[in-house]
C-alpha cells in the first residue's frame, strides 16, 4: 500500500489494545512500557474526546468529517486496520518525517485480502486527497474502529492560522473591539415600543441572541495586518462552529485530486464514490440526561417543538448554527406567516358577511321559489329528462357564500396585501443583512460543479485525440445543444400530459354524469352535481400528489443534462423548470373549472360534443364559482395535509425505523461492540443529507399562488394556509435539528430567484382575480342587469333575464328525453342559461344583444380592475422604501466609525515614528560611543540599545 510521507502519525489512546497491536508497537520501537499501555485500557478517550466532538487529544476541536467505504475481512479485520491505517491521527508538519509502522505494512501486506483495481484507485486518490489537505494546513485523525462495519471517517480540524487565512480570503466580516450604540427611538415611539415589548414578551423565545440589543460591535473584514483590532481575547470562540465549518469546507472544495490528469475536489471526489459523505458535525445531543447545554439543544427547546408554535422564531440563533441561507428562509417563511394573519381575518369577514346576507339575496330567493315553476332542459341527451330549477336551490346559496359583492373587494385588499408583504419582506431582509454583517457582502462565482469538469474533461481528451493544441476547454452552447432540445422536448411533452389527464378527467365526469343521472330516485339526481365535482377533484388531487413528486425527478435529471457550471446555476435552473412543471401541474384543473367550463357548451339542439358522443358540462345555474371553490379548496388543503405534512413527517419516521432495525439486526451480531456509546459522527452519519431549500421553498411557493390567484372564489384560503404555516415551521424546524445532518453555512443575503417568483405570482393574480371575478362570478351580469335592466332598480327578475328559452321541438334526432313526462306534465319550452334569442324570434337562437352588453361591461371591469389595483400596489410599493431609515442611518454611521478607527490609527503610527526620530537623535551618539560595533545603521543602533513595544 503506499503511504503519504507528508502524514505524520501520533500515538494515539484506542478503545481496545489487542496484543498483536501491542507487539506491533514494541517492533517498530517506541519507548511505551506497561503503565502507558495500563492507562489506555483503563482511561476513557471517548470522554476525553467528548464523544466524537474533539480529537483524541481532547483539544483540537472537529470542523468536519469525510466518510468513505473500504473493504477489510472479516479474520483479520483488525490487524489489517492497525497495519493499513497506522496513520490514525494526521498533523500538519513543514518537515517530512517517515510514516511510524512502515516496517511493520511491509511485513503484513501479504495477510490483506486481494482488493480490485477501483478499491485501489479510491484509496490513493484518498491519500493524495487528504495528503494535499494537510499541506493546506489541515490537521487530519483516522478512525476506522466504528460500530458500523466497511465505513471508514476522517476527522478535519483547522488550526488558528488557517481560519485567520481563509477568514482573509473569504473577506468573513468579523466583530471588532469597537462597541457604539445603536439609534433608539425618543418619546411617543419609545412608549409605544416599550408596550409592545411587554406585551410581546410571553411569546418571545428564551434565548440570548433574542434579546434587544442596544449596542453593537463595529464588524470588518478580517485582516491578519489587522488582529489588533479584532477581540481575540478567547480564541477558541472568536470563529464559532458554524464559520468553521465553511472555511474548511472552502478548503475542500477548492483542493484538488490530480490523480490521472482529474483536478477533483470534493465534490467530484463525492460524485465519483472516493468519499460516501461529508458533512460538520451538529454541536451535541438535543434530549437525554445530562446532556451538556449547547445551541442545538436550545433550539430543539425554544423552536423545533410544537409546544412553542406560538412565539416567535430565535432567527438569530438559527443563522448562527445553521447560517445565513436556511435563517433566510426561516425567516422569510416566518414574515409570510405573520402577513397571513390579517389577510385571515379580513377572509373570515367576507365569508361571514356572505352567511348573514345569504338570505337577503334575491337571486338565491328567486331560485329556490317553488312558485316560479322554472323547467330547465335536460343536462345530457336520452337519459337526462327536464328538471326544476328549485333542485339547485342548496347551490344557489352556497354560491352567495362566496360570490357576493365583498369577494370584490377581498380580490383587490389581496392584491395590495401581495404588494405590501413584498416590501414588507424587502424591509425585513435589510434589516437582517444589517443585524448579521452582510451589508456589502456580493456573491462570487462558485467552484464548477464536478459533472461540469467530468464533461470538460470527456471534451479535451477528444480533442487531445484529434492532436488539437487547445487552450483551456469549457462547455459551448454547441456542446449543450442536444440537452437544450431534450429540456424543451421534455418540458412540452410533461404539459401536455397534464393537459391529457385533466381532459380525462373532463371525460369521466361527463360519463360519470350521465350514468348517475339515470338514477331514478329524484334525491340522486340532485346530489349528481356535487357527486361528480368531488370525485372528480379528488382524482385531481392523486395526480396532482403523484406528478408533483414524477415531475420534481424529471426537473433534476433536465438539469443534469445541461450540465451547469456552478451549483448557483444548477439550482436557478432547477427551480425554474420544477417551478414551471408543478405549477402546471396543481392548477391546471383550477383554470379549467375557472375560465374553460360551460364556455363552449353549445345550445340545446345544436350542443358540441367530444368524440361525437360526450357533451361538454355545463356550469350550475348559480355559476361555476361554487365549483371553483370546492375544486380550490380540495386541492389546497389535500396538498398541504397530504403531501407537505404527512409526507415531511411519515417519511423521516419511516426511514428512521428502517434504520433501527438495520442496526438492531447488527447488534444481536455484535452485541458487545454496540453497546458502547456512538461516536458523534457516527450518529450524524445515520442522519439523512441535507437535500437543499427548493423542496421547502416550492410548497410555500405553490401555497402562495393558492392564496392570491384564485383569491376570489375562496376567502378562507389564507386561514387555511395560516393554520398549515404554524406547523410547518415547527415541522421544518424539527427536521433541520433532529432528522438531517448539519448542513454546510451558506452566506446570502437574499432569497435569490424566489423573490422575482413570488413578484411574478403577485402581478398574475391581479389579472386573475379580474377574470374570475368578471367571466366566473355573476357579479358583472348582476351589475348589468340592476343599472341597464331592471325596472324598479332591484335584482328582482334578474334570474329569468338570464335564461333563455328553448322549444323542444327543436332538439336533433335523437338527442330527446326518453321520458318526456318526467315532471308529470308535458313540456313545450324548456329554460337554459345563456343570452339567446327565442324560439318566435326571426333569428332564433342567435346571441342576444344582451350578451354583447354584459361581454363589453366584463372586458371593462377587467381593464378597469387590472389598472387600478396594478397603480395601487405600484404606489404602495413607491411609497414604502425598501430600506428602513434607521438601518440606512445605522450603515452609515459604521462607515463614519470605521473611518475613525482607522484615522486614529494612522495617527498612532505617525506619533510612534517621530517618538522614534526623538530617541533616535538623543540616543544615537550615546550607543555609538559605548557600542561602535553596533551602530552599523540608524535601525540597528534602534535594535540593538532600545526596545520598544509596540501595541495600536
Amino acid at each position: 500500500m503506499r503511504v503519504n510521507k507528508k502524514y505524520s502519525c501520533l500515538p494515539a489512546e484506542e478503545k481496545g489494545i489487542h496484543i498483536i497491536n501491542i507487539r506491533a508497537i514494541e517492533d517498530i520501537g517506541y519507548d511505551q512500557h506497561e503503565s502507558t499501555l495500563l492507562n489506555s485500557l483503563s482511561k476513557n478517550p471517548d470522554a476525553d474526546c467528548k464523544y466524537g466532538l474533539y480529537f483524541r487529544d481532547g483539544k483540537r476541536k472537529v470542523d468536519y468529517i469525510l466518510v468513505y467505504h473500504y473493504k477489510k475481512s472479516s479474520t483479520g479485520k483488525t490487524l489489517s486496520r492497525r497495519a493499513q491505517h497506522n496513520d490514525a491521527s494526521v498533523r500538519s508538519s513543514k518537515q517530512e518525517q517517515p510514516l511510524p509502522g512502515k516496517g511493520v505494512q511491509l511485513e503484513l501486506r501479504d495477510s490483506e485480502p486481494h482488493m480490485d483495481y477501483h478499491e485501489d484507485d479510491k484509496r490513493f486518490r484518498r491519500e493524495e486527497y487528504e495528503g494535499n489537505l494537510v499541506e493546506a494546513g489541515l490537521e487530519l485523525e483516522r478512525d476506522e474502529d466504528t460500530k458500523i462495519h466497511g465505513i471508514g471517517f476522517v476527522k478535519i480540524h483547522a488550526p488558528w492560522n488557517v481560519l485567520c487565512r481563509e477568514a482573509e480570503f473569504l473577506k468573513l466580516k468579523m466583530p471588532t473591539k469597537k462597541l457604539y450604540q445603536i439609534n433608539q427611538t425618543h418619546g411617543l415611539l419609545k412608549k409605544i415600543n416599550s408596550v409592545i415589548q411587554k406585551i410581546t414578551e410571553p411569546i418571545q423565545p428564551k434565548v440570548a441572541e433574542h434579546k434587544h440589543q442596544t449596542v453593537k460591535r463595529l464588524s470588518y473584514p478580517f485582516s491578519r495586518e489587522k488582529q489588533h483590532l479584532f477581540d481575540l481575547s478567547d480564541k477558541d470562540s472568536f470563529f464559532d462552529s458554524k464559520t468553521r465549518s465553511t472555511i474548511v469546507y472552502e478548503i475542500l472544495k477548492r483542493t484538488t485530486c490530480t490523480k490521472a490528469k482529474y483536478s477533483m475536489g470534493i465534490t467530484s471526489l463525492l460524485a465519483n464514490g472516493v468519499y460516501s459523505a461529508a458533512y460538520p458535525l451538529h454541536d451535541g445531543d438535543y434530549e437525554g440526561e445530562n446532556v451538556e447545554p449547547n445551541d442545538r439543544k436550545l433550539l430543539c427547546e425554544e423552536w423545533a417543538s410544537y409546544g412553542v408554535f406560538y412565539k416567535y422564531q430565535p432567527i438569530d440563533l438559527v443563522r448562527k448554527y445553521f447560517g445565513e441561507k436556511i435563517g433566510l428562509y426561516f425567516a422569510w417563511l416566518g414574515v409570510y406567516t405573520q402577513m397571513l394573519i390579517p389577510a385571515s381575518i379580513v377572509g373570515i369577514i367576507v365569508f361571514l358577511y356572505g352567511c348573514a346576507t345569504v338570505d337577503e339575496n334575491i337571486p338565491s330567493m328567486e331560485m329556490c321559489d317553488q312558485r316560479n315553476n322554472i323547467t330547465m332542459c335536460p343536462l345530457c341527451d336520452k337519459t337526462c329528462s327536464y328538471w326544476k330549477m328549485s333542485s339547485a336551490c342548496a347551490t344557489a346559496r352556497a354560491s352567495h357564500l362566496f360570490d357576493n359583492p365583498a369577494t370584490v373587494f377581498f380580490s383587490v385588499f389581496m392584491a395590495l396585501w401581495a404588494a405590501t408583504f413584498m416590501e414588507h419582506w424587502k424591509r425585513k431582509q435589510m434589516r437582517l443583512n444589517y443585524r448579521w454583517d452582510l451589508t456589502g457582502f456580493e456573491e462570487e462565482e462558485d467552484h464548477p460543479r464536478a459533472e461540469y469538469e467530468a464533461k470538460v474533461l470527456e471534451k479535451s481528451l477528444r480533442k487531445e485525440h484529434k492532436h488539437k493544441e487547445t487552450d483551456k476547454e469549457k462547455l459551448t452552447w454547441k456542446d449543450r445543444f442536444p440537452a437544450y432540445l431534450t429540456n424543451f422536448v421534455g418540458i412540452i411533452f410533461m404539459v401536455g400530459l397534464t393537459f391529457a389527464i385533466v381532459f380525462g378527467v373532463i371525460i369521466y365526469r361527463i360519463s360519470t354524469a350521465a350514468a348517475l343521472a339515470i338514477s331514478s330516485t329524484p334525491s340522486g339526481r340532485s346530489s349528481v352535481r356535487v357527486t361528480v365535482t368531488a370525485t372528480a377533484v379528488i382524482i385531481n388531487l392523486v395526480v396532482i400528489i403523484i406528478l408533483d413528486e414524477v415531475y420534481g425527478c424529471i426537473a433534476r435529471w433536465l438539469t443534469q443534462i445541461e450540465v451547469p457550471k456552478t451549483d448557483k446555476n444548477f439550482e436557478e435552473r432547477l427551480i425554474f423548470k420544477a417551478f414551471l412543471l408543478k405549477f402546471v401541474n396543481a392548477y391546471t384543473p383550477i383554470f379549467y373549472v375557472a375560465f374553460f367550463k360551460g364556455r363552449f357548451v353549445g345550445r340545446p339542439g345544436d350542443y358540441v360534443y367530444i368524440f361525437h358522443s360526450f357533451r361538454m358540462e355545463e356550469c350550475a345555474p348559480g355559476g361555476c364559482l361554487m365549483e371553483l371553490c370546492i375544486q380550490l379548496s380540495i386541492i389546497m388543503l389535500g396538498k398541504q395535509l397530504i403531501q407537505n405534512n404527512l409526507f415531511e413527517i411519515g417519511i423521516p419516521k419511516m426511514k428512521k425505523f428502517i434504520r433501527y432495525l438495520k442496526l438492531k439486526r447488527r447488534r444481536s451480531l455484535d452485541h458487545e461492540e454496540h453497546m458502547k456509546k456512538k461516536q458523534r459522527y457516527e450518529v450524524d452519519y445515520n442522519l439523512e443529507p441535507f437535500a437543499g431549500l427548493t423542496p421547502e421553498y416550492m410548497e410555500m411557493i405553490i401555497q402562495f399562488g393558492f392564496v392570491t390567484l384564485f383569491v376570489a372564489s375562496f376567502p378562507l384560503a389564507p386561514l387555511f394556509a395560516l393554520l398549515n404555516n404554524i406547523i410547518e415551521i415547527r415541522l421544518d424546524a424539527k427536521k433541520f435539528v433532529t432528522e438531517l445532518r448539519r448542513p454546510v453555512a451558506v452566506r446570502a443575503k437574499d432569497i435569490g430567484i424566489w423573490y422575482n417568483i413570488l413578484r411574478g405570482i403577485g402581478k398574475l393574480a391581479v389579472i386573475i382575480n379580474a377574470f374570475v371575478i368578471s367571466f366566473t362570478s355573476d357579479f358583472i351580469p348582476r351589475l348589468v342587469y340592476l343599472y341597464m335592466y331592471s325596472e324598479n332598480g332591484t335584482m328582482h327578475g334578474f334570474v329569468n333575464h338570464t335564461l333563455s328559452s328553448f322549444n323542444v321541438s327543436d332538439f336533433q334526432a335523437g338527442t330527446a328525453p326518453n321520458d318526456p313526462l318526467d315532471l308529470g306534465y308535458e313540456v313545450q319550452i324548456c329554460r337554459y342559461k345563456d343570452y339567446r334569442e327565442p324560439p318566435w324570434s326571426e333569428n332564433k337562437y342567435d346571441i342576444s344583444k344582451d350578451f354583447w352588453a354584459v361581454l363589453a361591461a366584463r372586458l371593462a371591469f377587467v381593464i378597469v380592475f387590472q389598472n387600478l389595483v396594478m397603480f395601487m400596489s405600484e404606489f404602495v410599493d413607491w411609497i414604502i422604501p425598501d430600506i428602513p431609515k434607521d438601518i440606512s442611518q445605522q450603515i452609515h454611521k459604521e462607515k463614519v466609525l470605521m473611518v475613525e478607527v482607522f484615522m486614529r490609527e494612522e495617527q498612532g503610527k505617525l506619533q510612534m515614528l517621530e517618538t522614534w526620530k526623538d530617541k533616535d537623535k538623543k540616543n544615537g551618539g550615546n550607543c555609538n560611543n559605548h557600542s561602535p560595533r553596533l551602530s552599523r545603521s540608524r535601525s540597528g543602533s534602534l535594535s540593538s540599545c532600545h526596545s520598544y513595544p509596540l501595541d495600536v
